[in-house]
């Protein structure tokens, strides 16, 4: 077995220890893995194994950093995203270095993981790219239901936020998007 391929079998494991379960049993952490790779391969269709590999570790045991650990509010929420990138980062890089990935491959995943070059490093973009559009595709009608509680203008403010962050490709395969009804309006508001 090359090393990508070990590479994946390392990385799909961390991901099924995930308690959080999909409606079909399987670990949520997997499910999203396979989507990022998924829209990596769509925005990047000549994606080298390295960059696929990447885009598995976006969220990788994410679960195992809770969000109450960090301070409620807007610091505290940012002061827990970034302890995940470099923790994520730090995963990604043992993982594939444990699969005789090369040391320079690994560090290169490990840059792209932490978000680090974020619009200047095409790596790290379409990482970000991947998951503004697992969040559009998949995730937004719970993220809605789960904060119910914040006003159209949060909502929409946030969504502009995710809008920035993209880049003009990933924003043209947004655009294209079946959105759900609700939510629609709040993408066309945010993005108009």
């Amino acid at each position: 077995m090359d090393a990508y391929a070990r590479a994946r079998e390392l990385i799909d494991a961390a991901h099924a220890a995930d308690p959080a379960r999909t409606a079909d049993g399987r670990a949520a952490e997997l499910v999203y893995a396979e989507h990022m790779e998924a829209w990596v391969a769509r925005l990047v269709p000549d994606a080298t194994p390295l960059l696929r590999l990447a885009a598995r570790c976006q969220h990788l045991e994410r679960w195992s950093v809770a969000r109450a650990s960090f301070p409620e509010g807007k610091p505290g929420y940012l002061a827990w995203r970034r302890s995940l990138y470099t923790k994520q980062a730090d995963r990604a890089r043992a993982l594939l270095t444990e699969a005789s990935v090369s040391a320079a491959e690994a560090a290169e995943v490990a840059t792209w993981v932490s978000k680090t070059g974020l619009k200047t490093n095409p790596g790290t973009q379409a990482l970000e790219d991947a998951a503004c559009l697992v969040f559009l595709e998949n995730e937004i009608t719970a993220f809605a239901a789960q904060h119910a509680d914040y006003p159209r203008e949060k909502f929409v403010d946030i969504l502009r936020k995710t809008w920035r962050k993209m880049s003009p490709s990933a924003q043209a395969q947004a655009r294209g998007l079946a959105l759900p009804t609700r939510i629609a309006p709040l993408v066309q508001e945010a993005t108009g």
